[in-house]
């Protein structure tokens, strides 16, 4: 193996085929919150951490945006997994027989189109792969898991439907995470993530942003959060299209300084193949 890469959730978890993808090479380790992950990654007890940041039909996943500038950790890497939500049972057990289905709180709006044409229940779990550990274990054919074919391999589980999603492009975005940084430039499109703070004066956000217009940066994503659940403290998360040392790029960075408090860059890295 040539590292260890850690995830939330448990073996056969979509984080865990995150891993498998991103990291062929590396040992998957399992972590029982976000938190976990960055805690193993920053103490060196792993070499990366796998976080889950957002998925095309549930939106943000909770709260990792706003863990991201306090983890200590680099951005080096991101994966774009398609989402395959597989309603996975006990061996010999038929879609009619079955009445519960237990995901995580993410995964069931991604198949409710499914659950209530067939008129079941959907429960929630702590994580996929634990529903899927779950289900195995209890031996019951009416209850059923959301979950991933390689969450049925590793229980002993069958796929009594394959591709439940009601979206057919459902795909979630992770972010690897590493103590180093590496803000070399490793593939013709490269992405810049980073945080910054406006400053209290009139259209500061508005000003902030206008350099990257001028200079014509793509900015994919803008997002605000509280900070220290104050109303006015509010810090924003940014993806850009570019590297920091390309001139349009430079030039944006340059002027968004003049009306933030801070800028924080949080990762350098290549954009992802299925990146649309």
């Amino acid at each position: 193996m040539a590292g260890r890469i850690a995830f939330q959730g448990e073996l056969g978890a979509y984080s865990h085929q995150a891993c498998a993808q991103a990291r062929p090479d590396f040992e998957p380790v399992p972590c029982q919150t976000f938190e976990d992950v960055v805690e193993m990654t920053r103490a060196g007890d792993v070499d990366l951490g796998m976080l889950a940041v957002e998925n095309s039909t549930y939106g943000r996943v909770a709260d990792v945006h706003s863990l991201l500038p306090k983890a200590g950790l680099h951005i080096v890497d991101e994966a774009f997994v398609r989402v395959h939500v597989n309603l996975l049972g006990v061996k010999g057990a038929r879609l009619e027989q079955v009445r519960e289905a237990h995901g995580h709180v993410v995964i069931l709006p991604q198949c409710a189109g499914f659950l209530k044409t067939h008129g079941i229940k959907g429960v929630v779990s702590s994580d996929n792969a634990r529903a899927a550990r779950e289900v195995a274990g209890a031996g019951d054919p009416s209850r059923a898991a959301l979950a991933s074919e390689l969450a049925a391999r590793i229980y002993g589980l069958e796929v009594l439907v394959p591709q439940i999603e009601d979206q057919k492009n459902n795909t979630t975005r992770f972010l690897v995470m590493s103590r180093e940084a590496d803000p070399s430039r490793r593939a013709e499109h490269m992405i810049t993530t980073f945080t910054f703070r406006v400053r209290n004066i009139p259209a500061a956000l508005y000003k902030a942003l206008g350099g990257f217009a001028t200079n014509g940066v793509n900015m994919t994503k803008l997002e605000s959060y509280m900070v220290g659940g104050s109303f006015t403290a509010t810090e924003f998360y940014a993806d850009i299209e570019g590297h920091p040392e390309d001139p349009p790029v430079a030039r944006a960075l340059e002027e968004l300084g003049f009306f933030t408090t801070h800028v924080t860059l949080l990762g350098v890295y290549p954009a992802d193949r299925r990146r649309g």
